[in-house]
């Protein structure tokens, strides 16, 4: 049976639509985790667990940059103070489980992306589609970005200050597999969803509910959120939070620049059809 042209499609066509493109996303991702699950010891050994290890590239260069300056930090460390331990029955069988899922998302993300977007591009112009043409190959570019930033820059800086921390002698940070887990799966994916904001200003401001004039005006609070969220997802540290926030702020600046871009695009196409 052909599919209906945009315009002939009533609400519930719509909604059937977007159901089989999200079954479709959701069958990639199961596929791509059922495979995950097969390798799942391999990437619990060179991913998942490679933060609690001092070699980690990202604490070697700590190190060196410490050591450069002249100051003492817990990155030269041998081994940080903690373990991992499951503590209950399915423990270690629901960390495997999400660990597939989590990597079945990441991995197949692109296709994800190209199955929203052949959900929304039928109800864009010809020569919106054309100017747009890029979008899976940029937003999955930013998404990886975002993840291995995540990975290798919020992950081991949140992982070495929570080991670290110690109220008292009395206590041994002995931390369960789901935590830990949910550490490393939470930094990394929602770094690589902040890196999507160009993307998402892009968009916003092809509707209108954006100008870059908006995103000047509030620049000064978005810094101010910015600084915030790298308090939330850092160490207490200003070094960290720097590190965290200044690749955010460029994404904001990029999306100040994007949004010039739509809208001069499209007040040059008004005075066309004018």
């Amino acid at each position: 049976m052909a599919k209906k042209n945009i315009n002939e499609m009533s609400f519930l066509d719509h909604l059937e639509d977007l159901r089989w493109h999200l079954i479709r996303a959701t069958l990639a991702i199961v596929l791509v985790g059922t495979v995950a699950f097969i390798f799942s010891r391999s990437i619990f050994k060179i991913i998942i667990f490679a933060p609690i290890d001092m070699s980690f590239p990202t604490y070697k260069l700590l190190c060196k940059a410490a050591t450069f300056i002249n100051v003492d930090t817990t990155f030269c460390a041998d081994s940080l103070p903690m373990i991992i331990q499951s503590r209950t029955m399915a423990g270690q069988f629901s960390a495997d489980i999400w660990t597939s899922i989590t990597a079945g998302f990441v991995i197949s993300f692109p296709y994800v992306i190209y199955q929203f977007w052949t959900f929304i591009s039928p109800g864009l112009h010809t020569d919106e589609r054309k100017s747009s043409r890029g979008f899976i190959i940029i937003s999955s570019l930013l998404f990886f970005l975002g993840v291995l930033f995540g990975y290798y820059i919020v992950c081991p800086l949140s992982i070495n200050f929570l080991a670290n921390y110690n109220i008292s002698d009395v206590v041994d940070n002995q931390i369960d597999i789901g935590s830990y887990i949910g550490l490393v799966r939470a930094t990394a994916l929602a770094s690589g969803l902040v890196f999507e904001l160009p993307i998402i200003i892009y968009f916003l401001t092809k509707i209108g509910l954006v100008t870059p004039e908006f995103l000047k005006k509030y620049r000064k609070y978005a810094l101010i959120i910015v600084l915030i969220l790298s308090a939330i997802i850092t160490p207490p540290d200003i070094a960290s939070q720097i590190i965290v926030a200044i690749p955010i702020l460029i994404l904001y600046q990029v999306s100040i620049y994007i949004s010039k871009v739509v809208i001069r695009n499209q007040k040059r196409k008004e005075k066309q059809h004018a």
